[in-house]
């Protein structure tokens, strides 16, 4: 017993990968739902095929020919039994590709299918982090933020995909399949949750130096929750009334953060780095680097390519006594 245990720990590890927020196999939504059972039946069927091959392959090892026998000599029975067995295993084995290719597209059938949302989501890759624009008719309800989708369970999300520099992948394994984002042309996939959640999405092409850290989460959440989220985000940030948070406005404004970043309802309107309106009700930052925290932001200000190296945010140049505040104003644009 004590030599099978860890064998059976080493067999059993793989399965650790079959569930958590990310995991294609953890489905909580239509079209992964479909992959999943994709995948399983894939590994019945060629699990099934691999044990029918070792046992061919254990039972033609055990026969033996007699010593004095004439190794140029053959059998007609043989011969036949051997001609029948290899052309049924080829009968087999081309239904077995056919129903596989035919169960792919079917599962393809699901993941490209596009039913009627309210929601329609513009999402945009960059190195390395996600625009996300929330579309709507009325111009004045449409609102940007980053690397933080927010959708109501049960209902059918459109995500239109554009990439501003290489191209991307957005993956969502528990919600759906990967889909590519490329320059100069739109690709579309649609994300529905079936119950509510955090799950956590990745680019899945490689796209530089940091695309492993260029992760988002997708919060699945009821539909009055999500509302409540919505009309929060549409507005623009609330004005500091304490000495500190308005000591960090003064500072943000005056450095050069206001050439790339915008925050609603202040001077600052760059756009080429994320809108930072609400960024400190985000669970995250740097694109699922580091938790949103005072410290984590200080310490992204200070120094991000410490942080996420390569990164296209400059050195900010600060005093000592002007990160604190700096920190604390971002923290609390909730």
């Amino acid at each position: 017993m004590r030599r099978i245990g860890p064998f059976l720990v080493l067999a059993l590890l793989p399965l650790g990968g079959c569930q958590g927020w990310q995991s294609a196999l953890d489905a909580h939504g239509p079209a992964a739902g479909a992959l999943a059972r994709m995948f399983w039946i894939f590994v019945a069927v060629l699990a099934t095929v691999w044990v029918l091959t070792m046992i061919a392959l254990v039972l033609a090892l055990r026969r033996r020919r007699a010593a004095d026998a004439d190794p140029l000599a053959t059998d007609p029975g043989t011969e036949r039994r051997m001609t029948v067995t290899i052309s049924i295993a080829i009968a087999l084995t081309l239904v077995t590709v056919v129903s596989l290719t035919g169960l792919s597209y079917a599962a393809q059938k699901v993941l490209f299918a596009h039913k009627d949302g309210g929601l329609s989501l513009l999402v945009k890759g960059q190195q390395w982090w996600w625009q996300v624009t929330y579309e709507d008719a009325q111009p004045n309800r449409v609102f940007t933020t980053a690397n933080e989708i927010h959708i109501p369970v049960g209902e059918p999300v459109l995500i239109k995909l554009e990439s501003s520099d290489v191209i991307h992948s957005f993956w969502v394994p528990s919600l759906t399949g990967k889909m590519d984002a490329i320059t100069g042309r739109q690709n579309q996939i649609q994300i529905q949750a079936d119950r509510p959640g955090v799950y956590r999405g990745q680019c899945a092409e490689y796209c530089g130096l940091q695309h492993a850290h260029m992760g988002l989460l997708v919060v699945a959440e009821s539909k009055e929750d999500f509302e409540r989220w919505r009309e929060q985000q549409i507005s623009s940030a609330i004005p500091p009334t304490d000495d500190e948070r308005q000591r960090g406005m003064e500072i943000f404004m005056s450095k050069p953060c206001v050439m790339c970043h915008q925050i609603r309802g202040t001077d600052a309107g760059g756009k080429v780095a994320p809108d930072l309106t609400h960024v400190g009700s985000r669970r995250t930052i740097g694109a699922g680097t580091l938790e949103t925290t005072r410290g984590n932001i200080a310490a992204w200000i200070v120094d991000p390519h410490g942080v996420k190296p390569g990164v296209n945010m400059p050195t900010i140049q600060l005093d000592p006594d002007e990160v604190q505040p700096l920190a604390t104003y971002l923290e609390g644009l909730k």
